[in-house]
């Protein structure tokens, strides 16, 4: 089967940020596609995996030699297996900045920890999450959303090199649990997949760990653990709410979405398309679909997130803010393909909550029917990116 490579809207970011930095440092989720997209976009480096035995042994055992073997620099992926190296690097790059490092790994934790203390001010580090919508829609024509969502949009499957029913079940069994291993002492881990399972079905919705704590029969402090493995290995995220300079009492408890609504299809048990279309999930995972829009294309050109959702205590909702340099831009996240006057409700209102100026409001929706002239824009899902700075 012929390779495709799907380009990747973050190289372009990083393309402009290695004039400025010796070391460039990429992480996110397994499977991602960082492998790929570092050694398309640095050809001239040497490649070395610290997932090699070989390779991390010689690394960490004689760090001098192996940093050594090429003075242009490389690419040291899953580097966070030989962190020693990073204060050679720190050495190496003072040293002669002409030199140019490459490095990826998909423990967020760990890396970042070892990155910003060897690596303070020499290096610019990027998030790469699975594709984007905008990266693969010349691909995707004909396709429906529901095929969208039940896929995914990890690379293996995105390029035809993987199927769902193989690709998800492999992902958890052989990267999740691994990191799981790796990042905590867990005896029973049927009770840790009960509790990823749980967190599936509770996508858009506040996370409290009280409630799962009490479900699987462990303590709070236990779930909030958990849940920092699944953020660390980049299967969850929590959207904050948004509370500055507000009028209005407001939750202060985050919401829960996974980082790709494929992942979170298998997790919930869904098979088939056919099934995801009937499942009472769906508008979750719509919704879900469009928070990870969103935060992939914040990270895609190198910024942070600066997305929240607003509740306040007479239950007014917006699904979306994003806060920009001028003010704040509201999106409402409809699943349904029909309009219908009510998905306006609380953007007419969402004035009055805050002391920043709105600067815009778009309900986001899988129909067809657009319009970009009134004070509320109506989008199609497929143009999310023309509202979000």
């Amino acid at each position: 089967m012929e390779t495709v490579y799907i380009h990747r809207e973050l190289s372009k970011i990083i393309a402009e940020a290695v004039r400025y930095f010796s070391v460039i440092t990429i992480t996110g989720p397994r499977q991602s596609g960082k492998t790929t997209l570092i050694r398309n976009e640095f050809k001239q480096l040497p490649y070395y995996s610290l997932e090699n035995l070989d390779v991390r042994s010689f690394a960490i055992n004689d760090p001098v030699a192996f940093l050594s073997q090429h003075p242009e620099g490389m690419i040291l992926d899953e580097v966070h297996n030989a962190s020693n190296l990073l204060s050679y690097v720190q050495g190496i790059v003072d040293e002669n900045p002409e030199c140019k490092f490459i490095l990826s790994g998909s423990s967020q934790f760990a890396m970042l920890r070892n990155v910003t203390q060897s690596l303070a001010g020499r290096t610019a580090v990027f998030e790469l999450l699975p594709l984007s919508y905008s990266e693969i829609r010349d691909n995707s024509e004909g396709k429906s959303l529901d095929s969208l969502l039940f896929e995914g949009f990890y690379p293996a499957i995105c390029a035809g090199r993987n199927i769902p029913k193989f690709f998800y079940p492999s992902y958890v069994k052989t990267y999740l649990d691994k990191d799981v291993r790796d990042l905590l002492q867990i005896k029973d881990m049927m009770q840790f997949h009960t509790f990823i399972k749980l967190c599936a079905g509770r996508i858009g919705s506040l996370f409290k760990a009280s409630e799962l704590a009490n479900e699987i029969g462990v303590s709070s402090n236990t779930i909030n653990s958990w849940l920092s493995v699944l953020q660390a290995s980049y299967i969850v995220i929590l959207l904050p709410p948004y509370f500055e300079n507000s009028r209005k009492r407001l939750t202060k408890t985050p919401k829960l979405y996974f980082t790709d609504t494929g992942l979170a299809c298998y997790l919930l048990g869904i098979e088939s398309v056919e099934q995801l279309a009937r499942d009472k999930m769906r508008g979750a995972l719509f919704e879900n679909f469009i928070v990870m829009e969103a935060v992939k294309g914040r990270y895609n050109r190198g910024k942070e997130s600066n997305l929240y959702f607003y509740r306040d205590s007479h239950q007014n909702e917006i699904d979306l803010i994003s806060k920009g340099s001028s003010g704040l831009y509201g999106i409402e996240v409809k699943s349904a393909m029909t309009y219908h006057v009510d998905f306006e409700k609380a953007l007419k209102r969402m004035d009055g909550w805050f002391n920043e100026p709105v600067v815009g409001k778009a309900v986001v929706y899988a129909g067809s029917l657009e319009n970009t002239a009134g004070e509320i824009k109506l989008l199609n899902y497929a143009h999310l990116h023309e509202v979000l700075e």
